[in-house]
């Protein structure tokens, strides 16, 4: 009976394997539209999808991002200014791609947009604090999807929304893991609303790796702002070398667990796009796959215990 049981698994996974590498064929008629272009997964995933023969158009928030990439790129490759926070810049932006896409419609949007400062303990945070990163990683990812959605059917293409590995469980205080938490949510509702119409929902799960989000530097200085605000009594309850610990950590984990390989999350993103079966979830970098996502499935007292071996303890913590 082993041997049936060993026999038709092998076979199950043959299947996938083949099934998992099956492409959509010619993609010189296919647009996708990228947000978050300026640097970063964003601007890679531009250029590899340029260098395959899509037409590319990608958002960047910056002039210099826009000419930068227009200049490293084809023809086939075109940029315009988009702030994801902004419901009159997404407008522009769709309107543009509409007059670029024209009857074809949009094969690919690509979410890719974010930032993840502030971060750090929530007694530390104000509603400010969450709607700073809020309004880039989730609020603006959904109106942008609702906005370019109509071009998407059109095409009956795709749909790929980054979230983060910190969507599974939450590390840190501040709107980072909230809001990759939320773009897995909107996610999962809007494939199961969309699938009727031939279009396909994809979230990038990726771990730690070396991009602006995860700058050391921009961290740390936000870091001391959060810390130079709170009252004497809240710093008291923490301790004089709690700053100074904490900011241990993230260089720890920047130094250590960060990636510097970029390619990782982009061989994801083009599956997404290009694969004739994409997959629902691509986790992304061996620290999501070896370490999140299974200390994302243990009972939560052993998943609470692990994360409090990485972060430092308050002073006036109640032992």
């Amino acid at each position: 009976m082993w041997v049936y049981l060993l026999t038709a698994a092998l076979l199950l996974a043959i299947g996938w394997f083949i099934r998992d590498r099956e492409k959509i064929g010619d993609v010189k008629d296919k647009y996708v539209f990228i947000t978050g272009c300026d640097t970063g997964f964003g601007n890679l995933l531009a250029k590899r999808l340029d260098w395959q023969g899509f037409h590319v158009l990608a958002g960047c928030l910056t002039q210099k991002g826009v000419d930068t990439l227009q200049r490293s790129g084809s023809s086939k490759l075109k940029a315009v200014l988009l702030d994801v926070t902004d419901s009159s810049s997404i407008q522009k932006a769709a309107d543009w791609v509409q007059a670029e896409v024209g009857e074809k419609g949009l094969w690919g949007l690509v979410n890719n947009a974010g930032r993840s400062i502030p971060i750090g303990p929530t007694e530390w945070m104000r509603m400010e604090d969450y709607f700073k990163v809020l309004n880039v990683n989730l609020i603006g990812l959904m109106e942008v999807t609702l906005t370019f959605l109509p071009l998407v059917k059109k095409a009956r293409g795709r749909v790929v929304n980054v979230a983060s590995i910190l969507g599974r469980l939450s590390f840190a205080g501040g709107g980072y893991c909230l809001s990759k938490c939320g773009v897995e949510s909107f996610s999962d509702s809007l494939r199961r609303d969309v699938h009727y119409f031939g279009v396909r929902v994809c979230i990038i799960e990726p771990g730690f790796f070396k991009t602006a989000v995860t700058n050391l530097e921009d961290i740390e200085n936000d870091l001391q702002c959060r810390w130079a605000r709170l009252s004497p009594e809240v710093r008291e309850s923490y301790g004089e070398k709690y700053l100074e610990k904490y900011v241990k950590v993230q260089k720890f984990t920047m130094n250590a667990i960060c990636d510097g390989d970029l390619s990782k999350v982009t061989d994801c993103m083009e599956h997404a796009l290009t694969a004739s079966y994409p997959r629902t979830r691509y986790a992304a970098g061996w620290d999501a796959k070896l370490f999140w996502i299974p200390l994302s499935y243990m009972p939560t007292v052993l998943s609470d215990f692990m994360l409090a071996l990485l972060l430092p303890k308050p002073s006036q913590s109640v032992r």
